[in-house]
């Protein structure tokens, strides 16, 4: 199973950090409109992400809901019809919650860093170093700390769990 390491850290903007985050990449920016609904699952998080009309995939991961650098188990499968494999999920699974954002993206050699702008919740970084099938998690979280330091993202910035977790505290306060 594809893995990689992540993290999630408050920002104040997003157009703050992407003059370093452009400085560090070796591609992008690339614009990306993202619509994520979330779907009850017991083994971890099931969402299927709607890019178009005609263009989404589905992703199921599961990782530790903690604050700093985390190992990310995921699959990932492409459809051409999103919202008829949404209609199917929420009747078979029942939908949990919905995540729209923007977000920006760029490559720093294997990780890729995320600028995100999300609806609700305000502005985000996330870091995914890709680990190869050899790779020890350490070296991913070195690259990550490294990667925050180059960023000037503190320790005390990053936020744990998901997206939809974050929207599920904010709704119940």
């Amino acid at each position: 199973m594809p893995r990689n390491i992540e993290i999630k850290a408050r920002i104040d903007s997003v157009e703050q950090l992407q003059p370093r985050a452009a400085a560090l990449a070796d591609q992008g920016p690339m614009q990306i409109a993202q619509d994520d609904r979330f779907y009850e699952c017991a083994n971890g998080r099931l969402k299927l992400r709607r890019f178009s009309a005609d263009r989404g995939e589905l992703i199921f991961y599961r990782r530790a809901d903690e604050q700093g650098p985390k190992e990310s188990f995921y699959l990932r499968s492409p459809t051409s019809d999103p919202e008829g494999l949404h209609a199917t999920l929420a009747a078979a699974w029942g939908e949990r919650g919905r995540v729209v954002k923007q977000r920006t993206l760029y490559l720093a050699g294997r990780t890729r860093i995320h600028l995100d702008r999300v609806e609700g919740l305000g502005d985000f970084l996330e870091l995914e170093v890709v680990l190869a099938d050899d790779d020890l998690a350490e070296e991913g979280v070195r690259e990550a700390h490294a990667l925050m330091a180059m960023l000037g993202v503190e320790p005390s910035q990053l936020v744990q769990g998901a997206y939809l977790d974050a929207l599920d505290q904010r709704n119940s306060a």
